[in-house]
């Protein structure tokens, strides 16, 4: 789904954007880990572990950067061992917003190959 134009939202309180589906942070799939900074879940789209900041933004300070890139190593650590998985920080399809994949070898064949882990 596209993300509403920038200057079509409106800031709710906390640093939220009304219409922003990271900043709504529905519990669609799994859940790993939440606390005030960010929270990881499975991507909807790419069935792998990834991490979100809790304000709407796409450059947070370098130490909530360097706090949701461990918390996400931890998680992608948990699931597919130390040496299964890669971070991807490119914000493909929610640029306005921060967040990042841990990605395994077998990503992108469950996501356009037609099969779930």
């Amino acid at each position: 789904m596209a993300e509403p134009h920038e200057s079509d939202r409106a800031v709710v309180d906390d640093g939220k954007v009304q219409g922003c589906e990271l900043c709504e942070a529905a519990r669609i799939t799994p859940w790993h880990h939440e606390d005030d900074v960010c929270w990881v879940a499975d991507c909807e789209i790419c069935d792998v572990p990834m991490v979100v900041w809790r304000r709407h933004g796409a450059e947070p300070p370098g130490p909530a950067v360097d706090h949701m890139i461990a918390v996400l190593e931890r998680v992608g650590t948990a699931r597919f061992g130390p040496d299964g998985f890669s971070i991807d920080r490119v914000m493909r399809q929610m640029p306005h917003h921060f967040h990042a994949h841990a990605r395994d070898p077998g990503w992108f064949m469950r996501r356009f190959g037609g099969g779930r882990r």
